[in-house]
């Protein structure tokens, strides 16, 4: 059963009948056209060095690559006072960094999948997977 959703631009069919993504991996269907994985770090190296590991795992498994595609750090400011009542001009700021690569695996395979999720990556390394 197929719906039709409009926007202003364009007209798109939308699949009502979906499938569960471990019905797809055990039928060993191809699951979709594409992946994306958002990577985040605190540490820059820790972000290149984690972005080989998927990069050289999803090639061996049979995949294409595109990227890594460097984003915009995100920097988070934080100013507090140094005293708590009489030195109100003293004051110490602080900055966080959040690294941000974006990695997308086109014509991936299950056994690309199954790689992705047994990957040991070091701490301070967050993945989101998008499908």
């Amino acid at each position: 059963m197929t719906t039709t959703t409009e926007t202003k631009k364009k007209t798109r069919k939308v699949s009502t009948t979906a499938v569960p993504v471990a019905e797809k991996v055990k039928s060993g269907e191809e699951i979709s056209s594409r992946i994306r994985l958002k990577i985040r770090a605190y540490d820059h190296k820790i972000i290149d060095q984690s972005t080989l590991t998927i990069i050289e795992a999803v090639e061996r498994s049979g995949a294409k690559i595109a990227g890594p595609v460097p984003l915009p750090t995100e920097k988070r400011r934080v100013t507090v006072n140094r005293s708590s009542f009489v030195h109100k001009d003293a004051r110490d700021q602080f900055e966080m960094r959040v690294h941000k690569r974006l990695i997308d695996i086109l014509e991936p395979t299950p056994k690309t999948i199954e790689t992705l999720t047994s990957l040991n990556l070091p701490a301070g390394v967050d993945v989101e997977i998008k499908m």
